[in-house]
Parts: structure tokens; sequence; C-alpha cells
């Protein structure tokens, strides 16, 4: 997806909002990025949508759904795609803590603290597997286009009387093709999963290593214990 450092500055800035009450945000950087979401907030439409609107360089993409609007700001060169995935992470993660609660009744900024934190892991994490994303992304449009497809066959196919039998075959294959992209999707994200385990292993083993070190380095070998005992020994 691109060069490694240039990834780690793709998101300026992200807030979850109800109506235009921004509940949480996160950001790492100075600027007037927030003044142009805020105002960008005031103009929404009240629908459940999607929009992206460019200013200087940058994209501020917003999620609108029921009720509550998720919004990122992104450097100009991140794909639209991208920004869309992490606002969708950050949409189902906020449902599942706050959904029906007090998110409901929250005024500004009081869930800042405890999400806002979350926000940050949901960037870093979009942009750690940016290049899996796309793979599930393109996994997803092409099963759509195939559905697509088969709508739009099923259709011909009852405008010109052909019989039910082929219907039924054409149907099935479709569905086979279908079923392939799915099995495609499940190979990424576990994938996905095991890059993640291989990750905690290793942290896991370097803070081993560094506990048996320092007991080492502590005790001067491995005799504490024998130390102790002598010391003991020699009192009258």
């Amino acid at each position: 997806m691109g060069d490694k450092q240039q990834e780690e500055g793709w998101f300026i800035y992200s807030f979850v909002a109800r109506g235009t009450i921004v509940l949480a945000e996160f950001t790492e950087y100075t600027g007037n990025f927030p003044a142009i979401a805020a105002q960008c907030l005031q103009r929404l439409p009240a629908s459940n949508n999607r929009y992206t609107y460019a200013c200087d360089h940058h994209t501020f993409n917003f999620l609108l759904h029921d009720g509550y609007v998720y919004c990122v700001v992104a450097k100009e060169s991140v794909p639209k795609h991208i920004s869309m995935a992490l606002l969708e992470r950050v949409k189902a993660d906020f449902k599942k803590r706050y959904g029906g609660g007090k998110a409901d009744t929250a005024i500004a900024k009081s869930l800042n603290k405890e999400f806002g934190s979350v926000i940050k892991e949901h960037m870093q994490y979009t942009i750690e597997h940016a290049d899996e994303i796309e793979k599930l992304l393109k996994v997803k449009a092409q099963i759509s286009e195939i559905k697509s497809i088969m709508f739009e066959n099923i259709e011909k196919a009852i405008d010109r009387g052909e019989k039910l039998n082929e219907l039924a075959e054409k149907t099935t294959d479709l569905h086979s093709q279908a079923q392939d992209f799915r099995k495609q999707g499940t190979k990424i994200r576990k994938k996905m999963w095991f890059h993640n385990m291989k990750i905690k292993l290793v942290i896991l083993g370097i803070l081993l290593l560094l506990v048996l070190i320092i007991w080492v380095s502590i005790c001067q070998g491995f005799n504490c214990t024998k130390q102790e005992d002598g010391n003991a020994n020699t009192e009258p």
C-alpha cells in the first residue's frame, strides 16, 4: 500500500458524535481539522449514508448510522474505501460498547477518555492491515457483483421463458462461485489472526527473557538460595 512512514500519517483526526454532539475524539496533530470537521458535521443530512468532502489535500469522511456520526480526516492519498473500513470498525466497536446505553444521554466529550484511545487503536490496526483489508473488500465486491449477475440472469431467463431446470443449473454455478470467494475471505481472516498471535508470542518471549536476565543479574547466576543458606549457617 506504500511506504511505511507515509502510512503512519494516514489518519489525522477522528470522532464519534451523536447528532452534532461530539462524544469522543482522537488526534495526535495540531491544526484546524476539528473545526472544519465540526462545520461539515453541522451540514450533514440526517439519513443513513456515507459522505466524503475534500479540503486542503485531506478528505473528511463521514459514516452516518442510527443518529450517530463517525468521522475520520485522512490524507488525500488514502483510498476512500480504507477510510470507510476504519469507520466501520469504529462503529461496530462503539455500538458493542454503548449500544442502547449511556451514549444516548452522554454529554459532549464525556466518552473521550475511555473511547479516544480505542479510536487510536483502530487507526493503527487499519494502517497495519491495509493490504488484508483491501483483499477482503475486493472479495466482498466480487460477491456483490456475482449476486447482481445472478439476479440479472434470473430476470432474463424468466423473460425468455427458459426451463426451470436450466435456470436451476445456472443458479447453482453462480452460487458455487460465490462460495469460492467466501472461502478466500475466510483464509485471509485466518492469516490476519495467525499474524497477530505471532506478534503476541514474540512479545511474551521477550518479556520472559527480560525477567530471566534480571534474575541472573541480581543473583549472579542461579545460586541465590544456596548463598542465603550458607549465610544462615555461619551465624553464631
